[in-house]
């Protein structure tokens, strides 16, 4: 008798895994704008961490049009002093030079 193979177990086969099946809709497209506009700093502020960072579109559920208008539009934003390029919080999060 032939031995069976186990075929490997995908990463959205495991247990626990909670995912759904749909993506989430580029909040752009939803609202039918064509053009991200830098001034809208409401709006640019949902794609940005807290810690200011942009967010990938995994996270925003962002076209991937809408998702490079975005950064443009943030680092533009950040240019001209409408967003911060880091956060407020100084919170000693490591990782930096250590002072003597």
């Amino acid at each position: 008798m032939a031995k069976q193979r186990r075929r490997p177990v995908r990463r959205r086969d495991r247990k626990g895994a909670q995912t759904s099946s749909r993506r989430k809709p580029c909040p752009y497209c939803r609202d039918k704008i064509d053009q991200v506009d830098y001034k809208n700093i409401s709006m640019l502020r949902r794609f940005i961490s807290e810690r200011g960072k942009i967010r990938s579109r995994r996270i925003t559920g962002a076209c991937r049009r809408h998702q490079s208008q975005v950064a443009r539009a943030v680092k533009r934003a950040r240019e001209l002093a409408l967003l911060p390029y880091v956060s407020d919080t100084g919170g000693g999060g490591g990782g930096g030079r250590r002072s003597e």
